[in-house]
């Protein structure tokens, strides 16, 4: 392995893994954590041998268009790897890996404390206090939705979702059903305490929340719009931790406007930072920045095992999360 391969980090990573980085490479930090540009992002591209990005760094065919790559390797700082187009970068002969494993409990984490917010309407009720809005204990106030031993939907049953099914079932004696594109096999549904179902439609009307833990990208964009909303109940949940895109949130932001789901708990947004207008209008919404991954064990993790990614493929041997 090089001790003089440079590598371009894209934005600020936890100090432990910086550390580390800077004693094994020629390395670039991005101290200001200032979000690459179209043409920051060529440049990196052009000058490097490895790039590291994160999820808020766009790097699709455009950006390849009158450029020769020098990076050999992208490692990417999470697991979702929807904003990289891994076909232009095979076509560079680019390597893709991610950091899968790492974040999943947390994440999963994420997804039971928003489906707690939305039934409890704690978000409501922590605005309250902090507005000095609250007058007192009444037995009609912020009623909202039991959680325990209801039933929970699942879309995406791979490491994360198999680990919301976990603490729902075990920790809150919920039934749970789970959509995969795969057949899940009956051992991992056993240890899950779920069932399979064999369309999302089907799964839609019979639970009481619905959480995404499926891959974002084209093929699943606006996978849940407004047809699939209507097929839910009116007293139904919708929880996403999985990517932005694959909800419609206008149609989320009328359905809860209109009745046609009690709320929803959102970490992730189509076009983040921004949210959409209509649904920061919603009382009905927890809206979170992004923070599935975000404790101190998952990010050192994540970032260790993107380093673990670029160790191999420096020594010459297949990284071990290769995507392309």
């Amino acid at each position: 392995m090089s001790q003089r391969s440079k590598i371009i980090v894209t934005r600020k990573w936890p100090e432990a893994v910086e550390k580390i980085l800077t004693e094994k490479y020629d390395v670039v930090l991005n101290e200001s954590d200032t979000p690459f540009d179209a043409n920051k992002m060529r440049e990196a591209l052009t000058s490097a041998d490895a790039l590291l990005p994160t999820v808020t760094d766009k790097i699709d065919s455009s950006i390849f268009e009158g450029i020769t790559p020098s990076v050999k390797v992208i490692a990417n700082y999470g697991v979702g790897y929807s904003h990289i187009d891994v076909d232009a970068c095979q076509s560079h002969g680019i390597v893709v890996t991610n950091t899968p494993d790492v974040l999943s409990e947390c994440t999963a984490d994420i997804a039971v404390t928003l489906m707690l917010m939305a039934a409890r309407r704690a978000g409501e009720g922590e605005r309250e206090v902090r507005e000095g809005r609250w007058t007192s204990w009444r037995p009609n106030h912020l009623i909202g939705h039991k959680v325990s031993g209801k039933t929970l939907g699942i879309i995406g049953f791979g490491r994360i979702g198999q680990e919301m099914a976990k603490r729902a079932h075990h920790g809150f004696g919920m039934k749970v059903l789970a959509y995969n594109r795969s057949t899940p096999s009956d051992a991992v549904l056993q240890a899950c305490g779920a069932s399979s179902v064999i369309s999302i439609d089907e799964l839609m009307g019979q639970c009481d929340f619905l959480s995404l833990h499926c891959p974002g990208g084209d093929a699943n964009r606006h996978l849940i719009n407004e047809e699939r909303l209507k097929l839910m109940q009116p007293h139904a949940f919708l929880i996403n931790t999985a990517r932005g895109e694959v909800v419609d949130e206008a149609a989320l932001a009328q359905a809860l406007q209109s009745g046609t789901i009690a709320g929803a708990g959102l970490d992730v947004y189509e076009h983040e930072p921004k949210v959409h207008p209509d649904l920061l209008e919603c009382e009905n919404a927890v809206l979170l920045p992004h923070l599935g991954s975000a404790t101190k064990e998952t990010r050192e993790g994540m970032g260790f095992k993107a380093l673990n990614n670029l160790d191999a493929f420096f020594a010459g041997q297949p990284p071990h999360d290769r995507v392309v």
